[in-house]
């Protein structure tokens, strides 16, 4: 259940309810729900590109021109979190019976093509009483909030509607349709049954659904090319459905836009390139072998430059220090004539009177006998008392 705020001019007037509000609520049904869980971030990415269909009249003479751009946009919420969605941006300015008139259309989507906002305009320049119409559409907490602008000469009218978040489940906004179409395209399929919600031109809530028409071959300047053909038809609770017939091509580009009874099209005039989806190889998977480094010839020849590279060096400090050898080999000969227990006390009583912090040995022996590890004294210490 929506509810709403009307304003003409600067007085509100009290609103009672419509025959509209009285009726169940609208509801989107599970194809249509399913149809856009199954869209993939990567899938819509490719699907970002824009596009200028030129306006023609019955006679194909140009009249206008109408540009379609899908990208990705930085979009900074309510509370201020910076995030990257679709955006939606397309305009057309033209003549129609002679009358120029407009549309443009600016919009925010979730990756399941969701309404963040939306502000979109319309205008006809009457000569008489030019009329403009804007609505805008914000995502608020829990709610949908649409605001409807009509102006008509100095008359202006203001309506605003809240719609339940909930309520809403497979809403397709304007912005949503334009990327939606293109999916559609790139997968050569149209939901089977699948029934959406829309807003038609009043701002009411309503049924759209969309219908495959199955392929054709167009003429497009010099060539031929292979289009998709899709209807879409917006069924407005209080006037007449309102259909569209889209040509597309197979990477989503818009070949040719009929609105179903009223004169003219809108059709490019130049076949575009068609995107196709890169074939991403599978990374390469390597098996982890054991390394056996003396079957590598590499390896190995390190291990032998190395080796000996040591070798030498050892040598060479050998003949240089004498005293080293004589040292060792006394060592080994006194430890093998007594063959002690402990071996490592047996070093350390060894080679201790070669420390230079050692304490001199008594004159007389004591029966407490010293211990060969002798703690140093730290650093800090030593400067203190220095």
């Amino acid at each position: 259940m929506s509810s709403k705020v009307q304003s003409k001019g600067s007085k509100a007037k009290d609103h009672q309810p419509s025959a509209q509000e009285s009726l169940p609520p609208l509801e989107a049904n599970v194809e249509a729900i399913h149809f856009l869980n199954s869209l993939r971030q990567e899938e819509l990415l490719m699907l970002f590109f824009s596009e200028t269909l030129v306006m023609v009249s019955d006679a194909g003479e140009p009249q206008g021109e109408l540009t379609i751009e899908v990208q990705r946009g930085k979009y900074k919420d309510q509370f201020g979190v910076m995030a990257y969605f679709p955006f939606v941006h397309a305009f057309s300015r033209g003549f129609m019976d002679k009358i120029l008139c407009g549309n443009s259309i600016l919009g925010y989507l979730s990756w399941k093509l969701e309404v963040v906002e939306q502000h979109n305009q319309e205008f006809i320049k009457f000569h008489v009483l030019p009329m403009e119409r804007k609505m805008s559409l914000l995502k608020q907490d829990d709610q949908l909030a649409v605001t409807r602008i009509i102006k008509e000469g100095e008359e202006v009218k203001t309506e605003v509607t809240f719609f339940p978040w909930h309520s809403i489940a497979g809403f397709v906004s304007q912005a949503a349709n334009l990327v939606l179409l293109r999916v559609m395209a790139w997968r050569q399929t149209v939901p089977s049954n699948a029934r959406f919600l829309a807003l038609d031109t009043e701002g009411k809530l309503c049924y759209s659904t969309y219908q495959g028409l199955g392929s054709q071959t167009i003429q497009v300047g010099h060539q031929q090319v292979e289009v998709f053909i899709v209807e879409q038809t917006v069924h407005s609770e209080q006037g007449i459905p309102v259909s569209c017939q889209f040509y597309l091509l197979s990477d989503g580009h818009l070949a040719k836009r009929i609105q179903v009874g009223s004169p003219g099209c809108c059709m490019i005039t130049k076949v575009p390139i068609l995107r196709e989806e890169d074939d991403i190889e599978p990374h390469p998977v390597f098996e982890k072998k054991p390394l056996v480094w003396e079957e590598d010839m590499e390896l190995y020849s390190r291990f032998v430059a190395r080796k000996e590279e040591l070798r030498l060096s050892h040598n060479s400090y050998l003949r240089q220090h004498p005293e080293a050898r004589a040292l060792i080999s006394d060592f080994l000969l006194f430890l093998l004539l007594r063959q002690p227990a402990d071996v490592v006390t047996f070093a350390a009583e060894y080679f201790g009177p070669f420390a230079m912090r050692r304490p001199p040995t008594p004159a007389l022996r004591s029966s407490n006998r010293p211990c060969p590890f002798h703690e140093l004294e730290p650093e800090g210490l030593e400067g203190e008392e220095g």
